[in-house]
């Protein structure tokens, strides 16, 4: 590996630490670089600013966390569909409050989105890889529908996080999950396609 690669990874990683435990107006330019090892100007000359790689670790960390979660449902194609998105539930909140302060960061990283087109690319670009993920993960088909399906995941699941960051007690989990959704599905039933 490149000197250069392993300087941006280090980049990545020291900044993955620096989210974990720091809230977001800690997360500095110079404190990522000491955290990191690195020279301070090293994050301008790979990301062009502190957002971008914020951003990218950011980014880095949900896929990661995808990883944990794919990783606690095993193989997945020997399950029911019910039962994967039930077990990818469990596994959500089995490690979300290890991850919040990640979570408080991607906040962050949306906000700068609406006035940063770099930013809002990354996170886009990241979004879109991982509706193919949560598909692939869940068995939700590799059709547009399969891939519409699992933005809907992920909107449920950012909503929930987001919300379980200002009051954990608004976390909806096991059978007050599958009880919502039964409620849903009733009150709200799917019309056939036109």
């Amino acid at each position: 590996m490149s000197p250069q690669r392993s300087n941006r990874s280090s980049l990545v990683e020291g900044t993955l630490r620096c989210l974990e435990r720091l809230p977001p107006e800690r997360v500095t330019a110079r404190v990522i670089a000491e955290e990191s090892g690195a020279n301070l100007a090293s994050i301008t000359y790979h990301f062009g600013s502190k957002d971008n790689l914020v951003t990218e670790a950011v980014i880095e960390g949900l896929d990661r966390w995808l990883a944990e979660i794919a990783e606690v449902l095993g193989d997945v194609t020997a399950q029911e569909p019910a039962e994967r998105y039930r077990r990818a539930g469990e596994a959500i909140e089995a490690t979300r409050r290890r991850h919040t302060g990640l979570a408080k960061n991607f906040i962050g990283a949306l906000a700068k989105a609406q006035h940063d087109a770099r930013v809002r690319d990354l996170l886009a670009e990241g979004f879109g890889r991982t509706r193919l993920d949560v598909a692939a993960l869940l068995g939700l088909g590799d059709d547009e529908a399969g891939q519409d399906a699992a933005g809907l995941v992920l909107a449920q699941f950012n909503g929930l996080l987001f919300q379980t960051l200002l009051d954990p007690a608004l976390g909806i989990e096991g059978d007050r999950m599958q009880a919502a959704q039964k409620r849903m599905l009733t009150v709200l039933p799917t019309r056939p396609a036109p």
